[in-house]
């Protein structure tokens, strides 16, 4: 008797992910937690692989899950030579350099990501909003001009449309309504303490 081929049956591949409820967001502005009201209304659903947590490799900080899509489109021509595909963790650490690691503590640093990853940059002009561009320039400047600032409210006029792929544009892999709420938050703070 023969073995059969991989096309006489239908190749099965485990599933990675299991939808879950996103968590508070977490600025990783010194700790910084937002609640924002609405949050039900982010364009994507936090993800878990049902597995227990996992540190980060180099700073031991865990790790939150990402979708492999997630990672697949973020890194550089390069660095998606060396992926497995395997669980990824996203790590929020501010003072370290991974931005991905796996289950066999393989890691992507900053330098492997077509993107600058905001967690990982110094604060002041960052990008936050992968989809739409909103930056803290952006914020701090409209919120300068104005005494508002209508980030949130335009982000979230893009999500009800349909039109965010944060699941995708965003290194977290997760909506950045929570992240934006929180900058703006801070910008604000900063403001009334004059410095902006």
């Amino acid at each position: 008797m023969e073995p059969s081929s991989s096309s006489d049956s239908p190749r099965k591949t485990p599933s990675l992910t299991h939808y879950v409820a996103p968590a508070p967001a977490v600025d990783s502005e010194a700790g910084f937690r937002v609640h924002t009201p609405g949050m039900d209304d982010c364009c994507c659903p936090g993800v878990s692989d049902g597995s227990p947590p996992r540190a980060c490799p180099r700073c031991h900080v865990n790790g939150a899950v990402v979708e492999l899509q997630t990672v697949k489109a973020l890194l550089t021509e390069r660095a998606l030579t060396r992926l497995a595909v395997t669980h990824h963790r996203f790590c929020s650490n501010d003072i370290c350099e991974v931005v991905y690691f796996d289950d066999e503590r393989r890691t992507f640093d900053t330098s492997d990501i077509r993107v600058a990853v905001w967690q990982k940059e110094p604060s002041g002009g960052r990008l936050i909003c992968y989809c739409f561009g909103e930056t803290e320039t952006s914020m701090r400047t409209e919120l300068e001009t104005t005494g508002h600032s209508g980030a949130v409210q335009r982000v979230r006029a893009h999500i009800a449309a349909g039109r965010c792929a944060c699941d995708i544009r965003n290194p977290r892999g997760s909506c950045c309504l929570g992240d934006l709420t929180a900058a703006v938050q801070r910008l604000q703070s900063a403001g009334s303490r004059g410095t902006t």
